[in-house]
């Protein structure tokens, strides 16, 4: 998934009201305003002073002209903030079957109705296999060194989300919890479970009623992001 517009280096100034970022412009240092699309604590991406990448835009219906896309921590590693990008970046991939252990699937729906007035990212059909219910989260912690976590903030509603997966897996279809590390210095994954505890049980729970547990890395520069291999999960 290539980025619209060419995005531009900042630096940080100050993230506030979970959705807006004061930035300071590289090129001209001019001070705006940009729209952090991540609804979570960004544990570790938001110190004043991080170099950022923006990307502008002209549209007349948005208020705010920039929007935070990535962390660029100026030793060749990204993470990718922005936690709308996932489902648009793993749906180019889930399309042309680059996701091995979903490249079966011929038909890729998302935003499918399901559960407790709920919609699924994605529900993949193919003839003679069972549907396959996929949710996908953005991962973007790391507290230890080449190591990813999730989630970054108590989140009830992921914890839904895994109940909703393991009712899909009992009644008999292929149920998947996909984690997108959006990070590009992470070689394997765990779960924060001292930040929710209630989420790691929720997962334990999901898991051992037949719930998928799939873990994906990315390539990440200031021109897009795709999907990568695989990587290895630690629970």
């Amino acid at each position: 998934m290539r980025f619209q517009t060419e995005l531009v280096p900042a630096r940080l100034t100050r993230r506030y009201k979970r959705f807006l970022a004061d930035c300071v412009l590289d090129a001209d240092g001019a001070e705006v305003t940009a729209h952090c699309a991540n609804p979570g604590s960004m544990m570790g991406l938001a110190a004043p002073g991080t170099r950022i990448w923006l990307e502008p835009n002209d549209d007349p219906k948005k208020k705010l002209k920039f929007g935070w896309r990535l962390v660029d921590h100026e030793n060749g590693h990204f993470t990718g903030v922005d936690t709308s990008l996932p489902n648009r970046v793993l749906k180019e991939a889930l399309k042309a079957r680059h996701v091995e252990a979903l490249s079966g699937y011929g038909t890729v729906r998302p935003e499918v109705k399901y559960g407790q007035n709920s919609r699924i990212d994605f529900l993949l059909s193919e003839e003679g296999l069972p549907d396959a219910y996929v949710e996908i989260k953005s991962v973007t912690l790391s507290r230890h060194t080449g190591q990813a976590e999730f989630p970054d903030s108590v989140t009830a509603r992921g914890a839904k989300h895994l109940q909703e997966l393991a009712t899909m897996a009992q009644a008999g279809h292929r149920a998947i919890m996909l984690y997108l590390v959006q990070r590009t210095d992470c070689t394997s994954f765990t779960l924060a479970g001292d930040i929710d505890p209630t989420y790691a049980a929720a997962f334990r729970s999901a898991r051992d009623a037949g719930v998928e547990t799939l873990c994906l890395g990315t390539n990440i520069s200031a021109q897009g992001i795709e999907v990568a291999d695989a990587i290895s999960i630690r629970l």
